[in-house]
């Protein structure tokens, strides 16, 4: 049976739950990253089971340039009941904004844009030509860690340490078929712990690999350690550093159509104010960053809410939601460190009320378009990605009622 079989129709649903009650509504992270890209979980059922045990009863999964992992995102939420979202993330380039030095939602990377699409089909339909653009994505991706591989192996043999990584091994055994350059820092760290015993010998090790530079972290801190050799290996001024291919990108309009046309929600990320409380060039100014985000047809925002401050969260995401923009909140977890689950703001206080709700609105509103797309082809979307706003407390409403009827099912 399909995922999307175990519900009735659209009619049935909003006759049976009509109302959403806010002071029982259930915590929400829609935006989860798993072991099909990189992620702190060691599978997706961890992430699932994790999740439910915070208590956060809806989870999107999120990885970059892959929907691989919605068969067994959906087995697992079916399995520890969770009401699964089906998204996916890009990275895309503006050249206009990179040749004007504005940063857009990279803080490093002027031009670097972060897009994520939300409620794809499940299962999953991406036709010609949208489908080969997918997977070149894939491939250039993979390809970029394989030469960053090769460059690190080639400083390691230099410095006379006599540590080498197989790349076709680490796809094997480490992911999902998508590698990023967090998993060569991963299998570099576990290959130095093997070869140094104590933490003296580990520390001194490193510093040669760094190139004489010191460890500045815990060496029991695994997440933290891996962090360290990405940042000193294999970031921008590293030894093993290979700038990626600006043709390797596409463009906003391309990642839009390909989300467009894998029925989802085209999603932009938002930055926000960063532990200092600067923002990037694009998103200063929230007025002109929803101006820009409407021009490039995007009308759906997302904040990782651990990177702000409650006061701009609120303000942003209230000001958002105001204006008819779709806004959720999620925590990434694509990194080493396995983190709670259940959302919080910079300061490690909850979400307040307010942003609960507001998270859950636009995960009711991503329910309804993953259903009605999956059933029927259309979802809150038109042909041209444009949403159908004047119907917005309609599909929440829906949302919601698949929602209820998922957890009393």
């Amino acid at each position: 049976m399909e995922f999307w079989d175990q519900f009735p129709n659209g009619e049935v649903l909003k006759d049976r739950f009509t109302d959403i009650r806010t002071e029982t509504i259930p915590d929400v992270n829609a935006h989860m990253h798993t072991p099909y890209s990189f992620s702190a979980f060691i599978s997706v059922d961890q992430a699932v089971k994790l999740a439910v045990e915070q208590n956060v009863g809806i989870i999107g999964i999120n990885d970059f340039y892959t929907v691989s992992g919605y068969v067994s995102w959906a087995e697992a939420c079916m399995r520890h009941k969770a009401f699964p979202l089906f998204n996916i993330e890009f990275i895309g380039l503006s050249k206009i904004n990179q040749e004007k030095n504005i940063r857009i939602n990279d803080p490093n990377n002027p031009g670097r844009i972060y897009i994520s699409g939300k409620g794809l089909s499940f299962p999953f339909k991406l036709k010609e030509p949208w489908k080969s653009h997918l997977e070149r994505l894939q491939s250039d991706s993979n390809n970029h860690v394989r030469l960053i591989c090769k460059k690190l192996n080639e400083h390691l043999s230099d410095r006379g340490i006599d540590i080498r990584l197989d790349y076709d091994s680490i796809v094997q055994t480490h992911t999902k078929g998508i590698i990023r350059e967090r998993h060569l820092a991963k299998v570099l760290r576990e290959k130095v712990l093997e070869s140094a015993k104590t933490d003296a010998k580990i520390r001194l090790l490193l510093s040669e690999i760094y190139g004489n530079s010191s460890v500045q972290v815990q060496i029991s801190d695994h997440a933290a350690l891996e962090n360290e050799i990405r940042n000193n290996l294999l970031k921008s001024g590293g030894h093993a550093f290979v700038p990626e291919n600006p043709d390797s990108f596409l463009s906003v309009e391309s990642i839009r159509e390909i989300i467009l046309h894998g029925g989802g929600i085209p999603t932009y990320p938002v930055l926000a104010d960063d532990k200092n409380g600067d923002f990037t060039e694009f998103e200063q100014n929230k007025y002109r960053l929803a101006e820009e985000l409407k021009r490039y047809g995007i009308f759906s925002v997302e904040f990782i809410s651990t990177r702000n401050s409650p006061e701009v969260l609120e303000d942003y995401a209230t000001w958002f939601s105001d204006n008819g923009f779709v806004v959720t909140f999620g925590s990434e977890h694509n990194t080493p460190e396995l983190s709670p689950i259940l959302l919080y703001t910079s300061d490690s206080a909850p979400l307040s009320a307010k942003m609960r709700e507001i998270n859950y609105y636009g995960a009711c509103l991503i329910a309804a378009h993953q259903f009605l797309v999956s059933k029927v082809g259309t979802g809150y979307l038109n042909k041209q990605g444009i949403p159908l706003t004047e119907k917005g407390k309609e599909y929440r409403s829906l949302g919601n009622s698949l929602i209820q009827y998922f957890f009393l099912k």
